[in-house]
């Protein structure tokens, strides 16, 4: 679709975003981030302007984003910090609309949108990492080591012979 020097690109199902979150896709190089709020999809640069964290990651609280990296808080629709309005950086925001039922994003034409989209960015640097719990290979479960574990069923022998208060343990 293209429309006075500016090119309206179909990204991805509406129903593909759920309510409160972003998402991520690469656009002809460009990384952008998809917001639903309750104002409606809004897309934006995939960049804070404070440290280039990933701001599709970010919580997002009615039309505001939290970036992951430093917590700077930018409003989606005007662009601007709020936790630091003395900062005179803004995000780069593109207009979107929905199209029986697909997000559209508009991009200027010299961008080469009609290259593919990609829907999956990755950082180098994720913020938040998960972490699993991996089962002990003496307790055979995931159970903190604890009351009822097996390392608590046979307690060292104290020696006192060292007078050192040490308890040998043997590997």
């Amino acid at each position: 679709m293209t429309t006075n020097d500016q090119t309206w690109l179909k990204v991805t199902p509406t129903d593909s975003l759920p309510p409160r979150e972003g998402r991520c896709v690469e656009i002809a190089g460009c990384q952008v981030a998809i917001f639903n709020t309750a104002e409606g999809f809004i897309a934006v640069e995939n960049r804070c302007p404070h440290r280039g964290g990933p701001l599709a990651d970010g919580i997002v609280n009615g039309t505001a984003v939290v970036c992951p990296l430093h917590a700077w808080k930018f409003d989606l629709l005007s662009g601007v910090s709020i936790n630091h309005p003395e900062a005179s950086a803004a995000l780069v925001k593109y207009p979107t609309r929905v199209e029986d039922g697909i997000v559209c994003i508009e991009l200027p034409q010299a961008t080469g949108a009609e290259e593919a989209v990609t829907f999956a960015c990755e950082h180098r640097d994720r913020p938040i990492r998960w972490v699993h719990r991996k089962s002990s290979p003496l307790t055979g479960t995931g159970d903190p080591v604890g009351a009822s574990s097996s390392l608590n069923a046979n307690p060292p022998r104290t020696d006192t012979s060292q007078g050192n208060g040490y308890a040998p343990q043997e590997l």
